[in-house]
């Protein structure tokens, strides 16, 4: 059995890698880029009216001349006009082109028009007020996005601005999600008494969903022939493997074993954590990644949270994340010499948002991670933790943090 730290840093130390592809960038909402984007011109790319109003020039601006004749207009996406006499002005609208030979616009709130002639009721401070001066924000050839990036709504903003018709992202891996054991039926299914309805699996595939992975799900029973036959043939199509149940001591508990047969190096088996101490990591040709993962619902969910979801980004060349820590809002003891990971709810306290401790009754209670937004990470050497106390968390559910 290895320390939840060390576990943690060989799966990290073994990144996958699925290579790139070009996709059309609306397609890339949660994607990670997989190449630099560079603006193609200056950000705005020319002097920019940012209000409609009138533009004219600053210095004909005085107290003993306030009206000024309206010349014509510049309407947004309009080629540029120009002011060819300073004693008049024109009318401008917001995203237009600011016309030659002036500098400064006065919003129409600001002014009164009657008969095609401005007055000026409020003056203008400065000169090229309410311009959105080229260049101003970027200039052509600046680093927009970082390759690394997770992309959102305003990355695809930025996508589309600069003309990235098709973006190069990470590629995703091929994921199966096994189920395992005579007791799981289907959803649809009614169970006898000594039976339960799948659930884990459900609950990996939903957040892989989430991640842009739509995974091929299978069920596994406690047959040793059909498990091995069934794990031969994943192996040889997918990149990840990712199951529940099947690598504790039962006598049907065959996964260990079988992997062992079909040539998985194993690289851990059972972690000094709680729950989901019998978790087992290896890999297949130093290519396809196994995430054995202990049958109980809370321990699933768990481990993959911690172990499965930072590799992932690892692997895609993602940004990293800084450590993000909470405070608990109460005094917790755990007296193991294990990692706890302790199911939380997020509160509003005075002193902001802290951790509230929410244990449930093991690992089996499913239930219980209703009433919790993710779980903080308590080390091994730590058996007492007073109120205060901060700690790495891990999220699971969003609440706005």
């Amino acid at each position: 059995m290895i320390a939840a730290e060390k576990a943690f840093n060989l799966i990290m130390g073994r990144p996958g890698n699925w290579g790139t592809e070009k996709v059309p960038f609306y397609e890339t909402n949660n994607r990670i880029l997989a190449e630099d984007i560079y603006a193609d011109r200056d950000f705005p790319p020319f002097n920019r009216v940012s209000m409609d109003g009138i533009g004219l020039v600053f210095e004909e601006i005085n107290t003993n001349r306030n009206s000024f004749v309206i010349a014509g207009l510049q309407a947004a996406g309009s080629p540029q006009m120009e002011l060819g006499n300073p004693e008049k002005c024109l009318e401008v609208m917001t995203g237009a082109i600011l016309p030659k030979n002036m500098d400064t616009v006065i919003p129409y709130e600001d002014i009164s028009i009657k008969d095609g002639i401005a007055k000026i009721n409020f003056f203008p401070k400065i000169k090229g007020q309410n311009v959105h001066s080229q260049a101003n924000d970027k200039k052509r050839g600046d680093l927009l996005i970082e390759k690394g990036q997770k992309l959102g709504p305003a990355e695809i903003g930025i996508l589309a601005s600069v003309g990235k018709n098709r973006v190069k992202i990470a590629s995703l891996p091929r994921v199966a999600v096994l189920s395992s054991g005579d007791e799981l039926l289907d959803v649809d299914q009614t169970p006898e008494i000594h039976q339960i309805r799948k659930s884990n699996v459900w609950a990996l595939r939903t957040d892989l969903l989430k991640k842009g992975i739509t995974p091929k799900m299978f069920h596994l029973l406690d047959s040793k022939e059909n498990i091995k036959t069934t794990i031969s043939s994943i192996l040889k199509n997918f990149d990840v493997v990712m199951m529940s149940g099947g690598v504790s001591k039962g006598k049907l508990d065959f996964i260990p074993e079988i992997l062992e047969e079909l040539d998985v190096v194993k690289v851990f088996h059972k972690v000094k954590q709680r729950p989901g101490k019998p978790f087992w990591f290896g890999v297949y040709k130093n290519k396809v990644h196994f995430f054995a993962f202990p049958g109980n619902p809370v321990s699933t969910f768990s481990n993959f949270h911690r172990y499965f979801l930072p590799w992932f980004y690892k692997s895609l060349k993602a940004k990293s994340q800084p450590l993000f820590k909470l405070k608990l809002t109460e005094a917790f003891s755990f007296k193991k010499p294990l990692t706890y990971f302790l199911q939380v709810k997020i509160v509003q306290t005075k002193n902001g948002l802290q951790a509230k401790p929410m244990m449930g009754k093991g690992s089996g209670d499913l239930a219980n991670l209703l009433a919790t937004d993710g779980f903080m990470v308590i080390p091994q050497n730590v058996d007492y933790c007073p109120a205060g106390s901060e700690f790495e968390y891990i999220a699971f559910r969003d609440v706005g943090l």
